[in-house]
């Protein structure tokens, strides 16, 4: 069966309905407490590239149960009224999540363009697993 919405389509279609912010910008939220960054890379890349200084870490396959506060996975760091901005390592799964985050009806939600990829060509700090 041929596919009538390819993923490229998806990823359009939520990044036009989003709020999306710069690595630089992102970074200055964090650093003046005005946001927390939500890594939803998978683990494996986590281990192999690290992640962003200062970020939770949150697996995409988790991440609506986690937020879910009636849900027996829910983590206490999605209940805030904080931005919470998501990342992954190129923008286009954290545009996906974000879209879905919203679609439950968070509203301070943002994704970070250009994702981890884009955060270390900026040089800002990493933190690798020990």
């Amino acid at each position: 069966m041929p596919l009538t919405h390819h993923v490229s389509d998806l990823v359009l279609s939520a990044r036009s309905q989003i709020e999306q912010t710069s690595v630089q910008q992102a970074f200055r939220m964090q650093e003046q407490g005005e946001a927390r960054l939500i890594d939803i890379c998978d683990i494996c890349e986590l281990k192999q590239n690290g992640t962003m200084t200062g970020s939770y870490q949150a697996p995409r396959s988790m991440l609506e149960f986690w937020v879910d506060p009636r849900s027996n996975y829910h983590k206490i760091v999605f209940s805030t009224d904080s931005k919470l901005i998501l990342f992954c390592a190129s923008g286009m799964l954290s545009a996906l999540a974000t879209k879905t985050l919203m679609d439950m009806g968070m509203k301070n939600v943002m994704d970070m363009e250009g994702g981890f990829t884009e955060w270390r060509i900026q040089q800002l700090p990493i933190d690798r697993p020990t």
